[in-house]
């Protein structure tokens, strides 16, 4: 079965935005490798992280920082769909 991409914004902090701009960008790059990508609004003040399933793959908490969508497609791609070529988002 197809992976689940989820990303777990808080809504108090209006990132609903950036939630759904990178959803967005991930299911134009993964959209015959994921079967979809939530957008789920978390209780917690805050938050924001990405997980594949249950594994959490970006915690803005821990990173001190959001990913760039190009970082984030490269992680996704890296447990996703190993083989696949991002294109110019491979470029260093």
């Amino acid at each position: 079965m197809k992976p689940t991409i989820t990303i777990e914004y808080c809504p108090k902090c209006n990132w609903l935005m950036r939630a759904a701009y990178m959803a967005q960008e991930l299911l134009t790059t993964f959209s015959e490798d994921v079967y979809g990508i939530t957008l789920q609004p978390s209780d917690i003040s805050g938050k924001y992280n990405i997980r594949i399933n249950e594994a959490v793959i970006f915690d803005r908490k821990e990173q001190g920082r959001f990913p760039d969508i190009k970082e984030l497609k490269q992680l996704i791609r890296d447990v996703v769909c190993p083989d696949k070529s991002l294109g110019h988002s491979d470029n260093a």
